[in-house]
């Protein structure tokens, strides 16, 4: 098949698909007039990128799941996959309880605002 079918079967872009070939992701074939060509595996194989990447991993965090990438249903990941996860799901827990803190800090903020406004409001007597 070719970019823009994969693309549609996948839900991504031609240029996405570009760059997870030019990172090692994903390989293709080239047709007589130099077409990239890609197989049937590619489906499945793009779709657990695509799965991996919005679980929060990089197209670096990607490699390690090569050996596991081509089942529908991702296999066993490897110790150096499973370390990278661990790692990832980290930062996005420090990430989380720093914008956790923010918006607890702006709603605070906005509920002092809020009882200044009001307590001006009423002026001297109460």
């Amino acid at each position: 098949m070719r970019i823009g079918e994969l693309a549609r079967a996948t839900g991504t872009t031609a240029r996405a698909l570009r760059h997870y070939e030019q990172t090692g992701l994903i390989g293709s074939g080239r047709a007589p007039n130099g077409y990239r060509v890609y197989d049937e595996t590619a489906v499945v194989r793009v779709r657990n990128i695509r799965a991996l990447l919005e679980a929060g991993l990089t197209l670096e965090d990607v490699r390690p799941f090569l050996g596991c990438l081509d089942r529908d249903a991702l296999g066993p990941p490897s110790p150096a996959a499973l370390r990278i996860a661990r790692e990832r799901l980290a930062v996005l827990e420090r990430r989380i309880a720093a914008q956790t803190e923010a918006r607890d800090r702006l709603a605070a903020a906005i509920a002092a605002a809020r009882t200044a406004t009001a307590t001006r409001g009423r002026g001297p007597s109460g």
